[in-house]
Order: C-alpha cells, then structure tokens, then sequence
C-alpha cells in the first residue's frame, strides 16, 4: 500500500500545477467546439468532423462528463487527465512487479520486484516527455488508450496464476482491450503484443500460447471488429488530419517517422528541447535521413534477433516498435508528422529497459540511482507544466524552439491580435507568410494586424488574398467583411458575411458573424433584412444590449417608433449606463 501512495505522490508532485492550463490548439474544436458533450443522449456519438474525438466514443464521453461538472473551466478536464494518469502507472507498477515475479524470470524474490516496479512506475510517471499527454487536454486520447492497453495486460498476467478464476481474469482483459478499441487506434496492437507477452514469459512458443487459450485469443481477435466499425464510421479517415490522399505520400512520411522515431528515442533518454508542435514538414530525400534509417534498421534487426535469442529484451524492443507503428510508419498523419504524445505507452519499455537493465548488472546501486531520477524527472515536469500556463507561454515557446512552423507563429500571431498588440502579431504574422505563402490563416492574421495598425489598403490585400486561398475559412472572409466596413464598403462587406456564415465552425463564431452582417446592412439601408439579422441574433443572445440598441436604430429608421422605443428601453435596463441609447431614447420621446 505504500507503493501504492508513493506513486499517487508521485503524479500530484509532477502535475499540481498543471490545472489552469487553458484550452488550447486542438482542444478547441473537441470541446469548446463540440455540441455532442453539452448533452449524454448525444455524447456517445461523436462529431465526424476530423478532431480528436472523431471515432473515439470513449473520449468523448469522457469530455462530456467533464462538461457536465465544471462546463468549459478547465479544472475538471485537468483533474480527469490527471486520475487517467495515475490510473495508468498503477497499472503498469502491477504489470512489471507480477511480470518479474512470474517463475523463471529473475530478479531476487518479490521484494526486489516490488522496487524495481516502483522504480519504472515512477520513472514513468513524472518522465517530462509525458508532459504532452497529460497536460495538454485533448492528448487525453494518448493516456486513455495506455490506460486500457496496460489494464489488458495487468488483468492478462493475473489470469496467468489466478488458478480456477483465470477466465473472470481473461473476461476482464477482454473487456479493456474492448474498451480501449473506443479510445484511440493504437489499440489495434493489443491483442497482437499479449500474444507476444504469452510466448516470451508464459507459454514458451506462440503455438503452445494459441492451444493453451484459444478461447481468449478469439476474443481478443473479436475486438477488433469494434474499431473497424469505428473507422467505417469515419470513412477511414479523420477529416484532413489523417489518412490517404491528403498530399502527403506513404513514402514520405515514412522518411519523417524515421526521423521521428529516433527522435523520441533521445527525448527518453534526454528529454531535451521538448517541443508542443513539430509542424507539418517531411522529408521527401532519403538522403536527409540516411543515419536515422540506418540505426532504425539496426534497432528492428536487433529487436527481431532479439526476439529470437533474447525474447524477454526482445519483447521490449517490440513494445517501443510495434506500439509506434499504427502512427509512426506509412500511414500520414498529416497534421502532426512528430508528435511528443506517441510515446506515452513507447516510453514504459525504455524505461523499464534501463532500470531492470541496470539492476541486472549493477545491483541495489542502479535501483538506488532509479529511486534519484523520479524526483529530477517531477522536478522536470513541472518546469515544463509552466510552459502550458497560457497560450502566449506555449506558443512563445514553440516558436522559439521551432522557428520555421508557419502554424505555430499563426497561433501565437492570433494571441496577440487577441490581446489587441497589434505590433507584436504583425510580426508573426509576416514571418508565417514568409514561411508559407499560400496559409490562409497567416494572411487573414496580417490583414487584423494591419487593420488594427491602420494600414487598410494593406489589410484589404492580406483579406482578401486569404479568401481566395480558402473560401471556405469563415473567419477569413468575416474578417475580410470587417475591414471592407471599416472602409466603408458595406455592400462587398455583405457579400463575405454571408458567404462566411455556412462556414461558421460552431454556433458562437456564427453568431458574430450573424452581428456583423446585421450592422453591414443597415449601414447599407437594406432595413428589412437587417432587421431579420438582429432578431435572430437577439433570439439566440436576449442579453446583447449592443445588438438590442441597433435593432432599436433598424426600427426607428423603419417608421416603428414605438417597437424602436421599447428596444432603446430594454437596452437601458441591461445597460443603465449606454450613452447611446439615452441619447437615442430621449430624442424619440421628444421635449417633455
């Protein structure tokens, strides 16, 4: 028990200050755009729209119920992220101290099991390159799927001496491979590596695993048919996020992965820089990753000589690989090519590779060391949480480590435009167009910065060319509006508001940009019709007093005196101190 609690203190030590961190990046579209979790008739089906939750039921259940206690704080979705977590490394403590206990494997008794399995745990635990997955809230998919893929194997290893109650263990592990399914894709590697497991530390032979249980292996096999449904559902593919076709090339990202994999290897052993958001680049010459495919042929050519001489080092190897393989091969993930997250299950192998490793051939003196790195891995992770304070610090951070991520100055640009520093997000703005011409995103950001700076010509050029790259970006063309009113030009403004409206990507952007049309139009003395605009946008937000007053304008200037006065009124009552609106209210009524 008191391993138990020492690895509680261990999460809490590594993470408490992780829980106000904002939503961020993709976190966005998965929850604060998501209407599936604002109710549980609809949360078991989520969006189909590409984002983290498309297909991964589980996950979106999970977000709604977090909706449910705390709405869009973020304190619950943090403390949710933290408990899968520590949920995880109990898991993984139980599995490596039951796996090293098993006969025939060696290590000294129970007694040395139990530290070296605390010792991975903990090293686990607080591991910086963790930090990804359970901070940021959205890589909730990461920790979830380890979550279940490490109950699948824990309640495997009971079954293995649970004597007449092996099948309630076999039911249990069937049943978390079932539901892990619903959590993330990686999943699909499950029943595959507990087969694996059998054969190196149970079995003997993959034969004699297959005669042995060939009832739980059927079942295993069974799981998958749930995450085919799952991806039949999405039509194979997650939106422009992932898949075939998407101008990426199997090839190419092949080569990426090959940089990518080596790379996460290092950050295992030296979780320097860590970084939130690699891009999107590839490689296209094999040439520019001819070290990394050479030592990655050697790892998988060891791995499988392994797994012929050496099972129990190899079955490790085949851990860190066969987990990657489902993101880290030929299958483009387009709009993150490296990625922190995949290794949240990967890095359980290198660590328990180093500290079971070095126990063999040093002795107490290696567990006493391994006992050393989990307060200087908390110690790290926490440094690294602070970077995750706000979306200024993360992305700050980001551009800083990878200056030449057009995405990643787009989102820090949109910060500042936020924060009205208009200098500062022009900046940006220009360098992500530098980078990349043709990103919608980057040119309607330099077109704010400069709307905000003044400069309208200018911004009507970067507006207008983020229009014509995507014409289907609603917040391109509703900014494009924005600046073609502030030139006066309300009839071509109209025209963009509405072209940007079927667009909108949740009700709240629709809403403002409903706002904008509406004011467009009575600029632009089409009353009716503006009018029509107000009171749609007053019957979703009775308590705009804003859009009250200019409905009260649209009224008045209609000849309906007495409607215009009743809506100045209300606007008063929501507003006392609405200069306008007095003003307004008192030359309707007239001198007294």
């Amino acid at each position: 028990m008191w391993r138990i609690l020492a690895i509680l203190l261990v999460v809490l030590g590594s993470y408490f200050n992780s829980f106000s961190g904002p939503f961020v990046f993709d976190d966005k579209p998965a929850i604060s755009g998501n209407p599936t979790i604002r109710e549980w008739a609809t949360a078991w089906v989520p969006p189909n729209t590409g984002s983290s939750v498309t297909g991964r039921p589980l996950v979106n259940l999970s977000f709604a119920l977090n909706h449910a206690i705390s709405g869009e704080a973020v304190w619950s979705y943090h403390a949710v992220n933290l408990l899968i977590h520590a949920g995880a490394g109990l898991a993984l403590f139980g599995l490596v101290r039951r796996t090293l206990a098993l006969p025939g494997m060696p290590g000294g008794g129970r007694a040395a099991a139990d530290s070296l399995a605390l010792a991975v745990a903990g090293i686990w635990l607080a591991h910086p390159l963790q930090t990804e997955s359970v901070t940021s809230i959205v890589q909730r998919t990461e920790s979830l799927v380890g979550l279940f893929y490490l109950l699948t194997f824990y309640a495997f290893v009971r079954a293995l001496t649970a004597g007449p109650r092996a099948r309630v263990w076999q039911a249990l592990a069937v049943a978390a491979c079932l539901v892990g399914m619903t959590a993330k894709e990686v999943m699909v590697t499950a029943p595959v590596m507990v087969w694996l497991y059998d054969r190196t530390f149970a079995a003997g032979s993959f034969r004699a695993a297959l005669r042995q249980r060939p009832g739980l292996y059927a079942a295993l096999a069974a799981t998958w048919l749930l995450l085919g449904w799952l991806l039949l559902h999405t039509g194979g593919s997650r939106g422009e996020a992932a898949g075939f076709g998407l101008g990426v090339t199997p090839w190419t990202y092949a080569l990426t992965q090959c940089r990518a994999i080596l790379l996460y290897l290092q950050l295992a052993l030296w979780p320097h820089p860590l970084v939130f958001d690699y891009g999107t680049a590839v490689v296209r010459d094999p040439a520019e990753v001819a070290g990394q495919i050479a030592v990655l042929a050697a790892l998988a050519g060891g791995t499988l000589y392994a797994l012929w001489r050496h099972p129990r080092l190899g079955f490790l190897g085949a851990w860190f690989l066969v987990i990657l393989s489902p993101s880290s091969s030929i299958v483009p993930l387009v709009s993150q090519t490296i990625a922190e997250h995949r290794m949240y299950l990967p890095l359980a192998a290198v660590v328990a590779l180093v500290v079971i490793g070095g126990h063999q051939r040093l002795g107490r003196p290696a567990l006493a060391g391994a006992f050393v790195l989990v307060p200087v891995c908390a110690f790290l992770t926490v440094q690294r949480n602070t970077v995750y304070r706000s979306e200024e610090a993360l992305w700050a951070d980001t551009v800083a480590k990878v200056p030449e991520n057009p995405r990643a100055r787009v989102n820090l640009a949109e910060v500042y435009l936020n924060q009205r520093r208009a200098d500062l997000a022009l900046e940006q703005a220009l360098a992500a167009v530098r980078l990349r011409p043709d990103h919608a995103e980057a040119q309607t950001n330099l077109g704010i910065a400069y709307a905000l700076l003044g400069r309208l010509p200018e911004a009507l050029t970067a507006c207008g060319r983020a229009a014509e790259l995507r014409p289907d970006y609603a917040r391109g063309r509703s900014n494009y509006g924005i600046v073609l009113a502030q030139s006066g030009r309300w009839t071509e403004a109209i025209v963009q508001f509405e072209a940007a409206l079927p667009h909108a990507v949740d009700a709240r952007e629709a809403l403002a940009i409903r706002g904008n049309l509406a004011r467009a139009l009575l600029r632009a003395g089409r009353l009716p019709e503006a009018i029509a605009q107000l009171e749609s946008v007053l019957a979703a937000d009775p308590q705009s007093a804003e859009m009250r007053y200019h409905l009260a304008m649209a009224l008045g200037m209609s000849g309906r005196e007495a409607e215009a006065i009743a809506a100045l009124e209300t606007v008063l009552r929501l507003e006392p101190d609405h200069a306008a609106a007095r003003a307004a209210l008192e030359a309707a009524r007239g001198p007294r």
